[in-house]
């Protein structure tokens, strides 16, 4: 049994029998498609070029996963930074908000690198290695997938596939170690090899096979836009008072009352998620604009005004006047105000050191032969400053306590931790109750200083002198 066909296409990228519709959109050149070409080879080169550059010593931007840091422009993020990252993250969500709000899907359309990749860099190497827009539709229609010059288009985006995939992973393992690996033999590093190899293809799969439905399918944010946008929202759309009841050129004159849509599915066309701007807005629409200069292009040979579909808003559709401040445009701004105010704010109040205090490993202490008690202490310092700093450390408010610490002044590089041990002799007395709080003092003569309490652990001094006299008691009867 066969499966009945739909009544209507499901998706832009399905026909009505279920099987596969490529979509070859046709480049629409017009003011708004030079404006976003100008972007997105900006944007390509931005790309390319972060990882390559350092401020302060350190990368502009380093996600090192298997250490834990995170670097944004010269500054270090640790794993304790969860107040600073919470910040940071919840003032990325809330600008996404509200540049929805204002501008509506202006990243999809202009700035994601699905859009920026496929419609700038691999669709025109396409367009220009099979013949044109016409030629790889006809070759979609013929089926003719080994053709060579379709051969010659997946060899190329083979290779940008490779380049856009060491690139990607250079933010996560920094530009010295992916030189290495490029250098090495496979055999010698087999999982970062596999790595590279993976990311490739899945750079590869998206470009080359998976293409607009990234956007449709995967990417949620066109399922977002219902809550995201609003009636005031900017958006491509298509203005039916203007354009409505359509009508064919040839029989506008027979037809009295047409409005200018001629119907010639210019902007069906040259869409790449393959839909129709004229049904009005829907979750396939990136906002790409290349409707509206396709559009603009038939506009100016009929001798019609631009704007047919243009960037407005469902209320100014609607013949009203469109509002900047609504609630949304209010509490937005302010909310990311509060929030990357604050981020800034214990940023800026950081110390240069973070000092974490850790007792031994094992017991708690131990008893030297004369009686001392000698208590571990492991001191973890992580540097933040940006040049290497050499760290003391003293004990503050032991009396006749000695100190050992074979490893002081410890040193420590830019964001990196560092962990040495201190080993502080007592004598019994020196404990009550079992403890014996004391301060440490933490510097690198450079401007930090912090003190810090920590709690001894040793024998109580009372039980001791107790068990010492009924030893000696034990001793004298024995005798």
């Amino acid at each position: 049994m066969t499966a009945p066909a739909a009544a209507g296409r499901v998706l832009a990228t399905l026909n009505a029998d279920g099987s596969r519709r490529w979509i070859r959109p046709k480049p629409a050149v017009g003011r708004y498609f030079r404006h976003r070409r100008a972007v997105a080879y900006g944007l390509m080169v931005l790309f390319l070029a972060i990882p390559l550059f350092r401020l302060r010593g350190k990368p502009l931007m380093l996600l090192d996963v298997p250490r834990r840091e995170f670097t944004f422009f010269g500054t270090t993020f640790l794993p304790t930074d969860t107040l600073l990252l919470m910040l940071l993250g919840l003032s990325i969500l809330i600008g996404i908000f509200l540049l929805t709000a204002l501008f509506g899907r202006v990243w999809c359309g202009w700035a994601c690198p699905q859009t920026v990749y496929m419609e700038y860099l691999f669709r025109p190497i396409e367009r220009l290695v099979e013949g044109g827009w016409n030629r790889s539709r006809l070759l979609d229609e013929q089926r003719r997938h080994f053709h060579p010059r379709r051969l010659v288009t997946h060899a190329i985006s083979v290779v940008l596939a490779l380049v856009l995939a060491h690139t990607f992973l250079a933010y996560f393992v920094g530009t010295e170690a992916l030189a290495r690996w490029v250098r090495q033999s496979p055999y010698e590093h087999p999982v970062p090899f596999l790595v590279m190899a993976v990311t490739s293809a899945l750079v590869l799969l998206d470009f080359a096979w998976f293409r607009e439905q990234t956007c449709i399918v995967a990417c949620p944010y066109g399922r977002w836009q219902s809550v995201l946008l609003d009636e005031q929202s900017l958006i491509i759309a298509y203005d039916p008072k203007r354009g409505e009841p359509r009508g064919h050129r040839p029989h506008r004159a027979e037809v009295p009352g047409l409005g200018d849509c001629v119907d010639c599915g210019a902007c069906v066309l040259t869409c790449p998620t393959g839909i129709d701007i004229r049904s009005g807005l829907q979750m396939e629409c990136i906002h790409c604009t290349q409707c509206a200069d396709a559009c603009d292009a038939v506009m100016a040979k009929l001798g019609k005004p631009p704007g047919l579909i243009r960037y407005t808003s469902r209320e100014a559709l609607a013949g009203r006047a469109r509002r900047l401040l609504r609630p949304r445009t209010v509490l937005y701004p302010l909310a990311f105000l509060v929030c990357f105010g604050s981020f800034v704010a214990v940023l800026g109040t950081q110390p240069g050191a973070d000092v974490t205090l850790l007792g031994a490993i094992g017991e708690p202490f131990t008893l030297e032969p004369d009686g001392s008690v000698v208590n571990q202490v492991r001191v973890k310092i992580t540097n933040r400053a940006r040049g290497e700093r050499r760290y003391t450390v003293e004990l503050l408010g032991a009396g006749p306590a000695r100190v050992l610490a074979p490893e002081l002044p410890l040193a420590v590089r830019s964001g990196r931790t560092a962990t040495t041990s201190l080993f502080v002799i007592l004598p019994p007395s020196a404990f009550r109750d079992h403890e014996r709080d004391v301060r440490f003092r933490v510097s690198d003569g450079a401007g930090f200083t912090e003190e810090y309490r920590w709690r001894l652990r040793g024998p109580d001094a009372r039980e001791e002198r107790e068990e010492r006299e009924e030893r000696e008691k034990r001793e004298e009867r024995a005798k």
